[in-house]
């Protein structure tokens, strides 16, 4: 985990969303038939949609978390990671599957609620 939780950008009086995804919903997740139903969240400012903080579950967590720090320290939006090119098929992919589920959180279409993460 890097950056603020939810429930610091509560207590700070931060308009906030999230979005999530999930390492099965990946095709490296699938390719690798991961048994690993680890997840990514990304916190962040409603308005300005900067990143305020990235939080992931499961045994790839060290693997992709210090790409999550850059994204917190340097203030980045969810349009510029959106932007980022990456290799594929790769675990990356779950920020910017988090980051549209974000986007749709904000649009009020809600694709994927944290708080049910089992469903």
């Amino acid at each position: 985990m890097v950056g603020l939780t939810e429930h610091e950008a509560e207590k700070k009086a931060i308009s906030y969303n999230t979005g999530i995804s999930r390492v099965r919903d990946t095709a490296r997740g699938k390719i690798q038939g991961s048994p690993d139903d680890g997840f990514l969240k990304l916190v962040f400012e409603n308005e300005s949609k900067v990143i305020l903080g990235v939080h992931i579950i499961g045994r790839i967590a060290t693997e992709l978390i210090h790409y999550g720090m850059t994204l917190v320290q340097d203030k980045k939006t969810l349009d510029q990671m959106i932007a980022t090119v990456f290799n594929y098929p790769t675990y990356h992919d779950l920020y910017k599957y988090a980051a549209y589920d974000g986007l749709g959180n904000i649009s009020g279409k809600n694709i994927k609620n944290p708080k049910k993460l089992n469903s």
